[in-house]
């Protein structure tokens, strides 16, 4: 019988002795590894670092000053644009303002990233120098990730002394959402109130109804009234001048090349706390949710399995980096008189020390021209006046300058015609190429490909390394030519790498992509993807009350909050009382997850409520359900469009002012309230 005290064993002979020092040797030898010998080499990735890496890290040591009036001084600069981009637009238009006004008044400008400097050094900035201020709101009246800093300065700073700011003021936002343009209003009104001086009134665009590009140039063309009338800045003959050199490198390897990897590198620190790292994620499986053969929407589940450094949580968003259709590219490369086999190495510099090349370099015009630029943006209006001192013939200038310079006509041909780059230019130019055209201005002019965010329709306790993910395939008819149609960038790339993992095999409508990627690194049914924090979470606790409204694919992240809570009832968890309304335009071909639903209403055996609302068939309202559970303490949720989102928050705060006999201050502070408190969180956008 084995005894109840256990003690400590001894070395009884000389072979124990031995065998226990080699063991503490061995154990010794193993913990010290990496510590006292055996030292990683601090430089060995640079063995595996291609040369423009090297080159950049030499420059990143030289550290640039965070002091914006200092940054001023130092190269001579008159005028800062400040910008605060979340998705590039806000960006685009402050670089493409800086161009202008350097060309048309001789203006020595500073495109600003708001994160590059520290928010106080403003008050530094002195009487002889104009700010302008060019910001982004979105979500619910939220700033960009790189306006955190500055955000939080004109919020928690008190006495601030801006007696010598004169600044101008233009935000981009979308009337649908609830906080319309909130963050250039209340930058206004903060640097107001400490004593900056508008030299306009603040002006905004409203993309709701897509007129960020028409807004923009009707407040451009006010500003500029500004520069000449109050301010005496003499107009002089644009010419064009570039930003960028493009040269030639024929002497490059392919092993030097970018060729259309993704380096990115969070440039702020609130976007790197937020996201993942970029990686070639393989598709695990695709499915189609879709009953109709003429539309598409896909339910994708992804595999993290060969990247240990990357995790989501439930409610959290995976972003997409799409790629450009071969279409598309081969349109542009045949305006430009460039063959798809001109694989010649160039190298992107920038001509002006505050101006940073974005673009990958070195790399090539077709990588350029595949993966590093928006080739598939509508080109606006005025890019359109801009291309003309470019036309190989007098006969297309006179057709660009015409097209340009009359709204209506532009309008008109937008209902008839996917104006992209490559489209304009053949169509102003049929038989000529435009071999005038500089490299740097489609540089300059289209902006950089962006991800795309969608929300994680899976649950982190249940599938930990298979995030899913649902996107409805986006393909818009032509209001005047409906047999054309302008095809989503990312979900027609998502499509046509689904299909070519199943037995179909094509895109729908041809569309082709190089899907192996750059150096065949998405070889495989793989994409470039990173996964991004999100706030829309559930409650800790499983017992408090849940109420879902979701349209299309809005339904995603409910999903993931039904199979979570599933599974929490599965073991033994109290489960609070759940309500879903989900809406869609037609029960027997958008109804997407229905046969789950029905297995999840059973399952969870009275606790879960689903409300159909089909934009086709009526309905009838649950408001008095939705009132009992927010006053039982509900979590309410919304996820869709931001005009879908404005609706339902507007119906149930009429309810509520109904029920409670609130006037309009009472329902203010009531909604500001369960917002402040995450009582009402919204995933919500366009």
């Amino acid at each position: 019988m084995a005894s109840s005290t256990i003690g400590y064993i001894q070395p009884t002979s000389t072979a124990d002795v031995l065998a226990l020092s080699l063991v503490a040797t061995c154990s010794t030898y193993y913990l010290l590894k990496g510590i006292v010998w055996d030292k990683p080499d601090p430089y060995r990735y640079q063995l595996f670092e291609r040369p423009q890496l090297r080159d950049d890290a030499a420059r990143d040591l030289k550290r640039e000053t965070r002091n914006i009036a200092k940054k001023l001084e130092e190269h001579g600069k008159n005028v800062v644009i400040f910008w605060g981009s979340q998705s590039g637009t806000a960006e685009g238009l402050a670089n493409r303002l800086g161009r202008e006004c350097h060309l048309r008044f001789g203006l020595e400008v500073l495109v600003a990233d708001l994160s590059d400097y520290d928010p106080e050094t403003i008050a530094l900035i002195p009487k002889a120098k104009l700010a302008i201020f060019i910001m982004s709101t979105y979500g619910e009246g939220d700033p960009s990730d790189n306006t955190a800093g500055f955000w939080d300065w004109i919020h928690n700073a008190e006495g601030i002394p801006l007696p010598n700011l004169r600044y101008m003021a233009f935000g981009l936002g979308n009337s649908n959402y609830n906080y319309y343009n909130r963050v250039i209003d209340v930058t206004a009104d903060a640097l107001n109130g400490f004593g900056a001086t508008p030299l306009m009134p603040v002006s905004k665009a409203d993309d709701a109804q897509g007129a960020t590009e028409e807004d923009f140039m009707a407040w451009k063309h006010r500003l500029f009234i500004v520069f000449q009338q109050d301010l005496g800045f003499d107009e002089i003959e644009i010419k064009y001048m570039p930003t960028f050199s493009v040269t030639k490198e024929e002497s490059l390897t392919v092993a030097e090349l970018y060729n259309g990897e993704l380096s990115h590198r969070w440039a702020d620190g609130k976007a790197a706390s937020t996201c993942s790292p970029i990686r070639p994620l393989r598709i695990q499986k695709s499915k189609e949710l879709f009953v109709s053969s003429e539309r598409n929407c896909l339910q994708i589940e992804l595999d993290l399995s060969d990247h240990s450094d990357l995790h989501y949580k439930t409610g959290d968003h995976l972003a997409v980096w799409p790629m450009n259709p071969d279409e598309e590219i081969e349109r542009l490369l045949k305006a430009l008189g460039i063959s798809r086999d001109n694989h010649v190495p160039i190298t992107v510099r920038s001509l002006d020390p505050t101006v940073k090349a974005k673009i990958p370099s070195p790399t090539t015009i077709v990588t350029l021209l595949s993966h590093y630029l928006e080739i598939c943006a509508p080109v606006s209006r005025e890019a359109i006046l801009n291309l003309a001192q470019f036309a190989p013939s007098p006969k297309a200038k006179a057709y660009l300058l015409t097209l340009g310079g009359d709204k209506d006509l532009y309008t008109d041909l937008l209902t008839r015609n996917y104006l992209t780059m490559g489209r304009i230019l053949l169509l102003a130019s049929p038989d000529s190429t435009w071999s005038d055209l500089p490299l740097s201005y489609i540089i300059e002019s289209l902006p950089q490909i962006q991800p795309r965010y969608y929300s994680i329709s899976s649950s982190s306790v249940i599938s930990p390394r298979r995030p899913s993910i649902t996107a409805v395939v986006a393909k818009t008819p032509l209001v005047n030519a409906p047999t054309q149609c302008i095809f989503g960038l990312t979900t027609n790339y998502l499509l046509a790498l689904s299909n070519s993992l199943s037995t179909s095999n094509v895109h729908p409508q041809g569309l082709t992509y190089q899907l192996n990627g750059p150096s065949e690194t998405l070889k495989g049914g793989k994409i470039f993807a990173h996964l991004r924090k999100s706030k829309f979470k559930l409650p800790a606790l499983a017992s408090c009350p849940l109420i879902m409204v979701g349209a299309g694919t809005g339904l995603a992240p409910f999903m993931a909050f039904l199979t979570e809570r599933q599974k929490l009832m599965e073991i033994g968890k109290l489960v609070g009382e759940m309500l879903l309304f989900f809406g869609c335009r037609d029960p027997e071909e958008d109804f997407i997850y229905r046969t789950e639903l029905e297995e999840l209403e059973r399952l969870f055996a009275g606790k879960l409520r689903i409300v159909t609302a089909f934009s086709r068939v009526p309905g009838k309202s649950r408001i008095g359900d939705v009132l009992r559970l927010i006053e039982e303490g509900a979590n309410f949720y919304i996820c869709g469009r931001a005009n879908m989102a404005k609706e339902v928050e507007r119906a149930v705060g009429n309810a509520m002012r109904v029920k409670n006999g609130w006037d309009d201050t009472q329902l203010n502070d009531w909604s500001r309230k369960i917002k402040g408190m995450r009582k009402l969180q919204e995933d919500v956008w366009g």
